[in-house]
């Protein structure tokens, strides 16, 4: 590479590697300015409502079974299993969880469920052996990416570079995570991986590196380096802030020892805000702004659902660093507060038809924070675990059962939805 690209790389790097901290500092700063009492949320559902949605999700949950036992052959047959399991999905939205007409429409009209079917299948194509639970982690990226293609005002469409950033982190998390490898090796991956992501020419030691350098080369193959410095730039900034998420691998650790909710708020912040860049080459600093703090909040999310499992884990978080001597309620709290201010910035969003994706946006980060209390419940007060089930739509212990019949058929559902998709359709990325 010649000397000026480099010397560019180098101050552009600089450049977004100080905006990170800048923004893990205003973010964190907001965080511990929000408040900590019970939010005031909404609706509340009684236990006579919540039964009768129960009825609805289960009578969703037998029809995706029936499917599952008759998985279709033809594609006549795969276009029926399509049209009934959406209109399946459709009734439990509506009556389950209260969804309206203009919800239904932006999810099922705007390209959502063609990019998640090609999804699918593209990822058995890249690597057959990959498993149904990591396609579904990363789907789930590619979900988030979707949406910030519709705040942005595009056509949601799964890219090159979407697919292969979806892909990416599953791949290397997997690989970092595997405690049958040596913490050496794993160190020399992670400088090889940040070569290759800095546009160095540097050979894969083993099929794994392989893959994930196949990756790389997709979005290179749709972002040429030069004219789009920050989309490399954005993803060693995701790379360097999963590095130092090792450091939270601490069960032992003091409080203040480890920078728990900086280290938190980079990782989630920079995973979103690579989101964005890969899906439009450049932001606006409001766009970036907003897209780092949604990071950091999903994350906090994600971390309040995994509590036990993080805490049994020895890994350090905010929520399963506190929970060894308090209840979660005031955390918990805080959350919910420290989110509705983040999603504030999606009024910058000014793009046709976006108020059904907003209030989805809204609800359902809710949802999930309400769901993580009953998950957690333990961990919890009796009265406020009370309190924050008035706003779920099903029983905590509803969901519980369900939640555990739903994840023994992840994987079969995942090849379901595979199946609605022809053998050409990915085949064009």
């Amino acid at each position: 590479m010649p000397d000026h690209t480099s010397a560019t790389h180098l101050a552009h790097d600089t450049s977004l590697t100080e905006l990170v901290q800048t923004l893990v500092g205003k973010f964190a700063a907001l965080w511990w300015e929000s408040d900590a009492g019970t939010p005031p949320l909404k609706p509340t559902y009684t236990r006579r409502e919540q039964a009768s949605r129960e009825a609805h999700l289960d009578r969703f949950l037998d029809s995706l079974n029936s499917e599952l036992k008759h998985p279709p052959q033809t594609p006549i047959e795969r276009g029926a299993t399509q049209e009934r399991t959406l209109a399946a999905f459709d009734r439990f939205a509506r009556s389950g969880l209260g969804w309206q007409e203009r919800h239904m429409e932006m999810l099922l009209s705007r390209g959502l469920t063609e990019a998640t079917v090609q999804f699918t299948q593209m990822a058995r194509r890249f690597d057959p052996t990959v498993s149904g639970a990591d396609i579904f982690q990363a789907n789930r990226n590619a979900w988030t990416a979707h949406g910030l293609q519709l705040l942005l005002g595009m056509s949601v469409q799964l890219t090159p570079a979407i697919f292969a950033y979806s892909m990416l982190y599953p791949y290397s998390d997997n690989y970092l995570d595997d405690p049958t490898i040596s913490a050496e090796t794993k160190m020399a991956f992670n400088r090889r991986f940040s070569q290759r992501l800095a546009g160095e020419d540097v050979a894969p030691s083993n099929a794994h590196e392989r893959n994930i350098w196949r990756l790389v080369g997709m979005i290179e193959s749709q972002y040429e380096r030069a004219g789009y410095p920050q989309v490399f730039e954005s993803l060693l900034a995701i790379h360097r802030a999963q590095v130092k998420s090792v450091g939270l691998l601490r069960q032992d650790a003091a409080p203040y020892e480890v920078d728990v909710l900086g280290i938190s708020f980079e990782k989630g912040g920079t995973s979103v805000l690579a989101d964005g860049y890969l899906v439009a080459g450049s932001l606006s600093a409001a766009q970036r702004e907003f897209m780092f703090g949604y990071g950091a909040f999903l994350q906090l999310v994600d971390d309040l659902q995994d509590v036990r499992q993080d805490r049994q884990d020895g890994l350090l978080t905010v929520f399963s660093q506190s929970a060894k001597r308090w209840t979660l309620d005031a955390l918990t709290n805080r959350t919910f507060h420290f989110g509705d201010q983040v999603l504030q910035g999606l009024d910058g969003f000014d793009a046709p038809g976006l108020t059904p994706l907003k209030e989805l946006m809204r609800d359902s980060t809710a949802l999930l924070l309400v769901d993580a209390v009953g998950r957690a419940n333990r961990l919890y007060s009796r009265r406020y675990r009370r309190e924050l089930e008035t706003y779920s739509p099903f029983r905590f212990s509803t969901l519980s059962k369900r939640r555990k019949k739903l994840g023994r058929q992840r994987v079969s559902l995942l090849r379901l939805i595979e199946t609605f998709a022809t053998p050409d359709d990915a085949a064009s990325l």
